[in-house]
């Protein structure tokens, strides 16, 4: 069971600042979905809880799950006449990558699943 407090401590919040507790508890719950959903899992294996925190630290460092508006990502263009610049989502960008970091640790726990 992945624990808010544990999460709290890995990202040097303090424990008494309560105002992070929704954000936070948000990457551990969607952390959490990803990793069953990807394993086929209907439970989180004790094993993958160190990868869990790990996803969860860069989901709530790189989303800002909270906050109302999201950083500028890079820069995905840029136009000299007229100076227009375009960013890429840095949402996008990072669910993209997530899953891609942390995939060797998953795959020894994936499950073949039929729907």
């Amino acid at each position: 069971m992945l624990e808010l407090s544990k999460l709290k401590k890995l990202l040097g919040v303090k424990s008494c600042d309560k105002t992070k507790d929704i954000p936070l508890q948000f990457a551990l719950d969607d952390t959490q979905d990803t990793i069953l959903n990807y394993c086929n899992l209907k439970e989180l294996p004790v094993a993958l809880e160190t990868t869990a925190y790990r996803m969860a630290m860069d989901l709530y460092r790189n989303e800002s799950p909270g906050e109302e508006s999201t950083p500028l990502g890079t820069v995905s263009s840029i136009s000299e006449g007229d100076a227009s610049t375009s960013f890429k989502s840095p949402t996008t960008e990072f669910k993209d990558h997530l899953l891609k970091d942390y995939k060797a640790q998953l795959r020894r726990f994936r499950k073949v699943g039929f729907r």
